[in-house]
């Protein structure tokens, strides 16, 4: 008989050098939803970093899987983290101040969840066992170079599109944007964000 039962994980999260780490509890291939996003922005953030050649892929994607503030622990160097935003009413885009570590974003405190990278979960052998295969394609028009004809034609099926949007109204209702590691309780960010006002320097790659 077919064994079905679902593999819960703890997933370690660490930065290159090792300052900051944590944990992402109780994650599910179904607890969240993993995308690979090519907008503009999510570029623009890995080339601020210096990161773009680890962070990016081939076609200037990032690996991210969207889960509740409520999931994440940092356990070290939380004095370590930054934000940085590419516009004023930008997202938040935190990173590590140590060894420019992409972490994740974030729409406010008020947000139920974060959009955390690929390059801060330390599970690069377990990955596609723990958040399962990914699940849709954001952005597609500033990607590098040609994608695949399959890529282009699924994008973010309208599917995906009802299951993020129904996670995000359980989450919200849930209050599963408290406690986070990136906004305190009166809804201030951990770091004061940077405001990239220009993109000079770090525009994409195309």
């Amino acid at each position: 008989m077919e064994n079905k039962e679902k593999v819960v994980a703890d997933i370690p999260l660490k930065c290159d050098c090792g300052e900051v780490q944590g944990v992402a509890r109780e994650v599910t291939p179904g607890s969240g939803n993993r995308v690979i996003c090519y907008c503009d922005d999510c570029q623009a953030f890995a080339i601020y970093l210096g990161r773009a050649d680890d962070v990016l892929d081939e076609h200037g994607g990032t690996d991210i899987f969207q889960l509740t503030p409520s999931q994440i622990g940092i356990t070290e160097g939380q004095e370590r983290i930054r934000c940085m935003r590419l516009s004023d009413k930008g997202m938040y885009r935190w990173y590590t101040e140590c060894c420019k570590t992409p972490i994740g974003n974030t729409l406010s405190a008020a947000g139920p969840f974060v959009g955390m990278i690929h390059s801060f979960m330390d599970d690069r052998e377990s990955r596609d066992r723990d958040l399962g295969a990914v699940r849709g394609y954001v952005g597609t028009k500033f990607s590098t170079g040609a994608l695949s004809e399959k890529i282009r034609k699924r994008g973010f099926p309208l599917t995906e599109v009802i299951r993020t949007v129904y996670k995000l109204v359980l989450w919200k209702i849930g209050g599963k944007n408290r406690p986070s590691p990136f906004f305190r309780a009166d809804g201030t960010p951990v770091s004061e964000p940077y405001v990239l006002h220009s993109r000079v320097g770090v525009d994409n790659r195309r």
